[in-house]
């Protein structure tokens, strides 16, 4: 058994990754300022022995007596919507934040995952995206309190193993989907599928030429245990997500035909520095991990669907 502490643990990708730890036996810690996450999405594990929940925001210093062998850190809004509503609180959260958990590790000598993602490669100019590709992002566009905050979380990530020593983990998550999605975070796969259920216009930003590549999350949080859980000497970053890749607007179309809905697609403006691609290389995630997809896309979009349907 593992003492692990999961910052965020509450959000969409973080309870799902609770649920498997505590499967596994471990006993497991959530912090989260519930700003986005939910406690719905823990209500059933609350009766475990070896779960437990500290309502705090980590931008505040957080403390604990317990010993500590794992730190995963997912504390962080990830959808537009949300990390803009409050930009400055975001950056906050990617450095104020991220300091006190690298801190924490530090006391407790534990390993530390930073949940990245695959903004930090901005609008980008290659594709797919290798993790040694730089980026192209915006510095001071709207996106950038996110994008650049996580660049900023990655690089104290590692200063700190390289001025302490601490043991480190970084993985890019690229899009995630599945059941405990948020209704109202504006991400385009919860979006299409409630507009489809209600039978209203499916609003495409852009053209619909634009790509994303979608992993459900199960195989998220598989990758996330095996890259804790790896080598000490593997740090990242490594990305995570599905390199199949598909138009925004083909992936509307895929969602009206599974919810049989007779809803319209509606096009309106691109929002500025919203990029026009995302596929990830899973190269080093499968020869390092041995991390293997599992859930195909409309396997994975038809337990969604069926969540929100029962939501609804």
């Amino acid at each position: 058994m593992k003492n692990i502490l999961v910052t965020g643990g509450a959000g969409f990708v973080g309870s799902h990754l609770v649920e498997k730890l505590l499967e596994a036996g471990n006993k497991v810690i959530v912090v989260d300022s519930l700003a986005t996450g939910s406690e719905e999405n823990i209500s059933l594990l609350k009766n475990n022995p070896n779960f437990s929940f500290f309502k705090h925001d980590i931008v505040e210093p957080f403390h604990l007596d317990e010993k500590i062998d794992q730190i995963y850190n997912l504390a962080c809004p990830a959808s537009p919507i949300h990390y803009q509503k409050n930009a400055v609180r975001t950056i906050k959260t990617n450095t104020i934040g991220v300091i006190n958990m690298l801190g924490l590790a530090r006391a407790k000598n534990a390993v530390i995952l930073q949940a990245s993602t695959s903004e930090v490669y901005g609008d980008p100019d290659v594709s797919p995206q290798v993790e040694e590709y730089r980026g192209n992002v915006n510095p001071i566009g709207p996106r950038a309190c996110y994008d650049e905050g996580k660049r900023c979380a990655e690089t104290l990530f590692f200063d700190y193993k390289r001025t302490h020593g601490l043991d480190i983990k970084v993985v890019r998550i690229f899009n995630t989907y599945g059941p405990q999605m948020a209704e109202n975070d504006g991400r385009v796969v919860s979006n299409f599928i409630l507009q489809a259920l209600k039978g209203e216009s499916i609003t495409i930003y852009g053209d619909g030429s634009q790509t994303r590549s979608f992993c459900f999350v199960s195989d998220l949080v598989s990758g996330l245990i095996l890259m804790m859980n790896s080598h000490k000497e593997i740090t990242g970053p490594i990305n995570l997500g599905n390199p199949f890749e598909i138009p925004v607007s083909k992936l509307a179309e895929i969602i009206i035909k599974l919810t049989g809905s007779k809803s319209k697609i509606e096009f309106r403006k691109l929002p500025e520095d919203d990029p026009m691609q995302r596929r990830p290389d899973i190269t080093k995630a499968k020869n390092i991990l041995d991390w293997q997809l599992k859930v195909e896309l409309e396997e994975g979009l038809k337990m969604t669907i069926e969540y929100f349907r029962n939501r609804i």
